[in-house]
């Protein structure tokens, strides 16, 4: 063979390997990539092929497949629409968003590896191949009582059962309808979808455990109130200081009560009574004396800092790591640079519910086969030992004096003990303060915790503490629990 030919043989050899290598890569290495792509329209078109699994409540499917008459066989439908918007998510042409749509995705959609023997079964029975079944554990009526209660206001709702960690309720306003994101109208689907993305209230964003998170206020006063009684230094009978206005050290700032009047008629009252009048001197006092290190670690017992996922995923709560003295004194009120989500803070609620044991929450109970053979079911975990029993006891009491005889007077129950705290959080010079309510009930034998968030004050504005718009929508989530 001569020099030019052999060289074109090599060229051509080389041409085949390639190609060879290209096509074993491609159906073979990046095969499962390739097919994962949100831009695959032909495992898009597959996928719709499939009937998707059920969300439900209760009984009830909150999210489901029907047959439809296009190419993509399955139209996913929302019976509740926006009341369950940010907890199911939804599903489109390009592919599920949010909520559980994406987070079980594969569940849904029989894809995932704790499927196998059913698609095995299915191929050799010539059963349609059918998505899981995921059992919600949300309850109607708190969900219905939080979705009525924060109608008009920015905010959001969470109520978790303490004991298990079961979340309750998941309500973020203003909502949306993922049936406008649904459709097999792919125009119409992209103009509901740049619409709600360039909505400046940001419907599409889960407030209760995502988007930009929020200073706590003083709701956070129960997670100093934990750190001071845990050092053995306090009880909730201690005498603190509660002047109108604390002098902060190395500052010419002041930190004053918000009323500007002193918390008691004497000098001193005393730890449960500060926490009723919601004293911020008292409190921030407390805070230096205690140090950031307590704080920041009795923080990290409630679940701040923990990357949690429901199973969507909860962005962190934080106390910042580094703190002067001034800083210090308004961290110990919920401001500062204090961040979190509605979830957090219901955490904190439910584990001094719970004797001071925080548990994972987690939004699914069961995964249900096509043939209603249970795959799965939740067993609840304890994230972390927030306080002892002993410790719990005492903050329960004294959150039982904030419904009382305190600040929170508007989550009272008639016939039930109520446990809760008020906060107001400033987020910004000029801006309407937030309304934040933490509670649960009854207090002797928690059944449900509750946080609510009503940003900027609700509909009250800056003239409303979380007593007056927060603590009713907390009140009417606990008794839709309590069948009151």
């Amino acid at each position: 063979m001569n020099g030019p030919v052999r060289r074109l043989a090599i060229v051509v050899a080389a041409l085949f390997a390639s190609l060879l290598v290209s096509t074993t890569l491609i159906q073979y290495v990046f095969a499962a990539d390739l097919n994962a792509r949100p831009d695959n329209r032909r495992t898009l078109l597959a996928t719709y092929a499939r009937e998707r699994g059920e969300i439900l409540v209760g009984q009830t499917p909150v999210a489901r497949s029907v047959p439809s008459d296009d190419e993509y066989r399955f139209q996913r439908t929302y019976s509740a629409g926006p009341l369950y918007a940010h907890a199911t998510g939804f599903y489109s042409f390009y592919g599920a968003q949010g909520g559980l749509e994406q987070a079980e995705n594969a569940l849904l959609s029989g894809s995932s590896d704790k499927l196998f023997y059913r698609r095995v079964s299915d191929l050799f029975t010539g059963r349609r191949p059918q998505g899981a079944t995921l059992e919600t554990t949300l309850d109607a009526k708190v969900q219905k009582a939080a979705e009525d209660g924060l109608q008009g206001i920015r905010g959001a709702a969470v109520a978790l059962d303490p004991r298990t960690g079961a979340i309750l309720a998941m309500v973020s306003h203003p909502t949306f309808d993922p049936n406008d994101l649904a459709g097999h109208d792919l125009n119409q689907l992209e103009k509901n979808y740049a619409a709600l993305n360039s909505d400046p209230s940001k419907p599409l964003v889960n407030r209760s455990i995502n988007g930009d998170l929020y200073p706590p206020g003083s709701v956070f006063k129960v997670v100093t109130a934990a750190a001071a009684l845990s050092t053995g230094e306090y009880t909730e009978n201690s005498l603190v200081p509660g002047p109108a206005v604390l002098d902060l050290p190395g500052t010419t700032a002041d930190l004053p009560n918000h009323d500007g009047r002193a918390c008691g008629a004497q000098e001193d009252i005393t730890l449960t009574q500060a926490l009723a009048v919601s004293c911020n001197t008292a409190f921030a006092r407390v805070g230096m004396d205690i140090g950031a290190e307590a704080l920041q670690s009795q923080a990290a017992r409630f679940g701040f800092g923990d990357s949690v996922a429901v199973p969507m995923r909860v962005t962190p709560s934080s106390v910042p790591a580094e703190m002067n003295t001034p800083q210090l004194a308004q961290a110990s009120i919920g401001q500062y640079d204090v961040r979190v989500t509605p979830m957090q803070m219901a955490m904190v609620a439910a584990g001094v519910a719970n004797r001071g044991a925080v548990m994972k929450p987690y939004l699914v109970q069961s995964v249900i086969g096509s043939d209603l053979s249970v795959i799965e079911s939740a067993d609840p975990q304890e994230l972390s030992q927030a306080v002892t029993p002993d410790v719990a006891a005492q903050l329960t009491r004294m959150m039982e004096s904030v419904v009382e005889d305190g600040t929170g007077r508007r989550a009272q129950i008639e016939g039930v003990a109520v446990a809760g705290k008020t906060g107001t959080a400033q987020h910004g010079e000029g801006r309407k303060a937030h309304a934040w309510f933490i509670s649960f009930a009854p207090a002797d034998d928690p059944k449900i915790a509750v946080a609510v968030i009503a940003e900027d004050g609700g509909v009250a504005g800056s003239e409303a503490g979380g007593g007056t718009v927060a603590a009713p929508i907390a009140r009417q989530m606990m008794e839709a629990r309590l069948d009151r």
